[in-house]
């Protein structure tokens, strides 16, 4: 593992509990920031605060990334532990289930969105106050190829992610002149629990559109977020980190 120099820092990752973010925080933590995991899932956010202490300081709030007084809430909570925020990874997102567009329930389609769109641009707009406040951020959103290419029964998660990256495109641009870094990453699909929402045979389609044939996993997710999350990302503002195994086409 290279060493990314987080001293200092004060790091917000949501959905943190498990999966990517948990490796995130941790790999966060080993890098000398402090954290504050924020996961809606009260169970599973004690027993990661729990785990991840072990590497560093840390700091859990359960929140609803979809209710604006819930995420600031949480902003409130985390700074007054640790009197900012340099870092936000917005990680927390569901896979919303697989249907061919003209049969998806648009109850679901919103859940989808509200979840994993409205939800990044909540905590961006909470926590970029803070950051402007301070002079300094780096802020991270979790997209996904999907958002690039649009995978067939899975068009909300797809419409959802594709918002993800014109927001940081927009954020960016709005950012640049603070030394507020703003951008995103594409992984292909990682093997977390996010798969026991999809079916076999989308798991399946994933897989064989990744030409290094393997799922992408989660400490490698982590490695690319830390660097961009990190001073030394300093001039790549509103730009997309290709994490899709050679998938990607632009």
């Amino acid at each position: 593992m290279n060493a990314i120099d987080l001293s200092g820092r004060i790091a917000v990752v949501t959905g943190g509990a498990q999966g990517i973010g948990y490796a995130v925080s941790q790999r966060f933590l080993q890098s000398g920031a402090q954290v504050a995991v924020w996961d809606m899932d009260q169970g599973m956010l004690t027993q990661a605060a729990g785990a991840l202490s072990e590497h560093g300081n840390v700091h859990s709030c359960q929140v609803d990334i979809t209710q604006a007084d819930e995420v600031a809430r949480a902003l409130d909570s985390t700074v007054s532990t640790f009197g900012k925020v340099d870092i936000l990874v917005c990680n927390a997102g569901i896979a919303g289930m697989n249907a061919k567009t003209w049969d998806y329930p648009v109850e679901e389609w919103q859940r989808v969105l509200d979840i994993d769109l409205t939800g990044v641009f909540l905590c961006c707009r909470a926590v970029t106050a803070v950051m402007i406040e301070h002079g300094y951020g780096r802020i991270v959103n979790v997209a996904s190829i999907a958002g690039k290419e649009g995978n067939p029964n899975a068009v909300a998660y797809s419409a959802a992610k594709a918002g993800v990256i014109a927001l940081t495109k927009s954020l960016g641009k709005e950012l640049a002149d603070k030394n507020i870094a703003v951008n995103c990453i594409t992984p292909a699909a990682a093997r977390t629990r996010i798969f026991d929402q999809m079916s076999q045979e989308h798991i399946d389609y994933m897989l064989s559109k990744i030409p290094r044939g393997r799922f992408v996993t989660v400490d490698e997710v982590a490695g690319t977020v830390a660097f961009a999350a990190s001073e030394e990302c300093s001039f790549t503002t509103g730009a997309v980190f290709d994490l899709s195994g050679g998938r990607a086409t632009y």
